[in-house]
């Protein structure tokens, strides 16, 4: 489900009344923790936080327009997203994210490649995604991104 909404507090505004808190909080947690760089924006119908043309002026390969996309974060029909390209493409971070997991959270983690599901609002791990979020700084990203890109 995207988005059409021009704003990440528009977004936020269009959320249905059960979601708005936990989506309050999930972004707070992360721009409180986001490494210095990062830009939030909205980024595929989603709020985003991107690398900007600013630092890193080639873009996404896909579309050189757009910026450079790390992290991501919305409310989809059954569950709260959270996309994050570190885990992506960081074996060592997503063993950390995963080992840690069971320490916050007792139900079983529900995880794609980049995207971690909450089905329960009150069940998100505020505290592991901040940590989560401090782990990768815009260096360690863009560096990680073109190792893969460029080969």
């Amino acid at each position: 489900m995207q988005s059409k909404a021009s704003s990440p507090d528009e977004y936020i505004a269009e959320l249905p009344e059960e979601r708005v808190s936990a989506m309050k909080k999930l972004r707070k947690t992360i721009i409180d923790n986001l490494p210095d760089g990062f830009e939030e924006t909205m980024s595929y119908g989603m709020i985003g936080y991107v690398v900007p043309h600013s630092i890193y002026p080639d873009g996404y390969h896909c579309s050189p327009e757009l910026p450079l996309p790390f992290l991501s974060i919305a409310s989809q029909k059954n569950f709260i997203g959270l996309y994050h390209m570190g885990i992506y493409s960081d074996e060592k971070l997503l063993n950390w994210f995963t080992s840690e997991y069971p320490k916050h959270v007792k139900t079983k983690l529900d995880m794609g490649k980049s995207c971690i599901r909450f089905k329960k609002p009150d069940q998100i791990p505020y505290e592991l995604i901040a940590e989560l979020v401090q782990k990768m700084s815009v260096k360690d990203w863009v560096d990680k991104y073109e190792s893969a890109v460029k080969r």
